[in-house]
C-alpha cells in the first residue's frame, strides 16, 4: 500500500456498521473503522477519486465523507496537497469523551430537574441493546446507545447544548470507540441499564454522575472524573 492509496477495501464484517445511513456515512464510516484499526496509516493521503472508485460512487459522497471526518478532527486537509490522516487521533477521541461526559451530565440534570426524560423511550433503547448483545449485532447496539443518549440530550430542551453534543459527531465516534476499545456488547448494555435505574429511581446525583463516568470511561485517561488513579478503582 503506497501513501497515496487509503488501502484494501473493508472487510465483510464491517458491512452492519454502515446500515441505515446516506452514502457519504457508509464511506466516513468505513474510512473511521479503517484509520482506528491502523489499516490507514497516520499521514497517509486519502485521495478521492481513489475512494470513491472503491465505493462505485462519485466524488461527491467521498468529499462529504472527508468532510465530516475533518470536523472530527481525524484527517486534516492541506491545501494544493490533499487530505491527510491526522496524527494523534486517539487523543482526539479521548478529548471527545471528556467533552460529551460534561454535556450529558448537564443534560441529565436539565431533564431530570423539568422531568421531561422520556423513560419509556430510554426503556426501548435497553432492551434494543440486549438484544444486539445476544446475537452480537454491533451495528445495532451503537444505534441504541446513540439513541438513548439523544433521547436525554432531546429532553434537556437546550438548544446550544444540544448542537454542541451534535457537533462532537455521536455517531460517527460510537463506532470509532467500539472498534478502538473493543467494547463488549454485553457491557454497554449493563451500563446504560444502569443510568436508566437511577433516572426511575429519581436518584439526580446517582444519575448525573452515572451519566458523566460512563463517558469519562472511554476518554481513557490515566485517572477517572474524580481524580483516582486507573489501576486504584480497577
Amino acid at each position: 500500500m503506497t501513501p497515496d492509496e487509503p488501502g484494501a477495501p473493508p472487510a465483510p464484517e464491517v458491512t452492519p456498521l454502515v446500515t441505515r445511513m446516506t452514502l457519504s456515512q457508509q464511506i466516513r464510516e468505513a474510512l473511521v473503522v479503517r484509520i482506528v484499526s491502523g489499516e490507514i496509516q497516520p499521514g497517509e493521503r486519502l485521495v478521492e477519486t481513489r475512494i470513491a472508485a472503491m465505493y462505485g460512487t462519485s466524488q461527491a459522497p467521498v468529499r462529504e465523507a472527508l468532510r465530516e471526518l475533518e470536523a472530527m478532527r481525524m484527517v486534516e486537509t492541506r491545501p494544493r496537497r490533499g487530505t491527510f490522516v491526522r496524527h494523534f487521533v486517539q487523543q482526539t477521541l479521548r478529548e471527545s469523551y471528556v467533552v460529551r461526559a460534561a454535556l450529558e451530565e448537564t443534560a441529565t440534570r436539565l431533564a431530570m430537574l423539568a422531568g421531561t426524560v422520556p423513560v419509556d423511550a430510554l426503556r426501548a433503547e435497553v432492551k434494543a441493546m440486549r438484544a444486539a448483545a445476544r446475537t452480537g449485532d454491533a451495528a445495532a447496539a451503537a444505534r441504541a446507545s446513540v439513541a438513548f443518549h439523544r433521547h436525554i440530550v432531546d429532553a434537556a430542551h437546550n438548544e446550544l447544548l444540544k448542537l454542541s453534543w451534535e457537533a462532537l459527531q455521536i455517531e460517527a465516534r460510537t463506532s470509532v470507540t467500539m472498534v478502538a476499545a473493543e467494547v463488549k456488547l454485553r457491557d454497554i448494555a449493563r451500563d446504560h441499564a444502569d443510568l436508566l435505574r437511577s433516572i426511575e429511581d429519581g436518584d439526580l446525583e446517582t444519575a448525573c454522575k452515572h451519566a458523566r463516568d460512563h463517558q469519562w470511561h472511554y476518554a481513557d485517561l490515566p485517572h477517572d472524573a474524580h481524580g483516582r488513579s486507573r489501576r486504584q478503582v480497577s
